[in-house]
């Protein structure tokens, strides 16, 4: 279970749950640089910028995997897999977005947007309507970023500030959405900040705002043994440590490690969905972007990326 969670916590962009969104936007400028990038964000930097100072200053430089295999080789390893992954993640997502735009679906909802640039850097058909549904602080801090940036989107953005813990259904509802419309719906990095009973919750609030054809694409949580959790705590403390990041949260300490969650495509399937998954070590070798030793690749500690359409 978390450890920094509380049921009503909430946060800024440079605390608890929103520092990860700056982490993962950091991702994104890092793979946006490399000249074989999976993905372009061009927006990606401009949302880092004025996040303050953080763990995200190391993951934008280049020579990080470098300079953490001087310590730990394995962690080295690792912190080069972990910028493998947000990249064909995103890539994998946007994919989606994608072919959901070809069928025809108009109507989409980025739940705990974060910092999700789509709405700006993805080619939307004429008449998309993007919902982000986010936490206050985060939303108004991206809008005050892009605006400066001048950005504009490329498809009808409408923001709904609301914690998912709440009622974001009627939030949602009375920003416009229409449950009689096919929805391509996004949860990506979101559920491993849930308990299970709230994994549920959210699905079922889904899957009743959704109308035949719609589509949901999931990021699962990997199961991780608590022995393998605790090795890499302690690796990485040697890390914090080393690049003077003693003050920076804990990630693992803001997810919860629920034994009881629900296996995503399982649930949608038992629940009117037609899905179909793939892991994300089947995608990122697929992609040529695997980094890890045999020894650290344990396919129960990986998460699954799903795709549901409802009949």
């Amino acid at each position: 279970m978390s450890s920094l969670r509380t049921e009503d916590d909430t946060w800024d962009i440079a605390t608890s749950v929103g520092s990860t969104a700056v982490m993962v936007a950091a991702a994104r400028a890092a793979e946006t640089a490399r000249d074989d990038a999976l993905i372009h964000d061009p927006f990606a930097e401009v949302l880092v910028a004025k996040a303050g100072g953080g763990v995200w200053d190391i993951v934008l430089d280049p020579e990080v995997g470098a300079k953490v295999a001087e310590t730990d080789p394995e962690v080295g390893a690792i912190f080069e897999h972990m910028g493998n992954y947000q990249a064909v993640r995103t890539h994998f997502f946007d994919e989606y977005f994608t072919d959901a735009a070809a069928a025809g679906i108009r109507q989409v909802v980025i739940l705990a947007s974060g910092l999700d640039s789509r709405a700006y850097r993805l080619q939307w058909p004429a008449g998309t309507v993007v919902y982000e549904i986010d936490q206050p602080k985060v939303l108004a801090y991206k809008a005050a970023r892009l605006a400066e940036h001048g950005a504009l989107p490329t498809a009808q953005r409408v923001t709904v500030a609301v914690d998912l813990r709440h009622d974001w259904p009627k939030a949602l509802q009375e920003a416009g959405f229409d449950p009689d419309s096919p929805t391509a719906w996004l949860a990506e990095g979101l559920l491993m900040y849930l308990p299970a009973d709230a994994q549920d919750r959210l699905f079922e609030q889904i899957t009743a705002l959704s109308a035949p054809g719609s589509r949901v694409s999931v990021e699962t949580v990997g199961v991780q043994a608590e022995e393998r959790r605790e090795q890499m705590r302690e690796r990485f403390e040697r890390i914090r440590a080393q690049f003077g990041m003693q003050d920076s949260v804990d990630v693992a300490e803001l997810m919860y490690n629920d034994p009881d969650r629900a296996d995503v495509a399982e649930w949608l399937d038992a629940h009117g969905w037609r899905s179909n998954a793939v892991t994300s070590q089947q995608e990122m070798r697929r992609l040529g972007r695997w980094a890890l030793p045999a020894e650290l690749s344990d396919d129960d500690g990986f998460s699954e990326f799903v795709i549901a359409t409802k009949g």
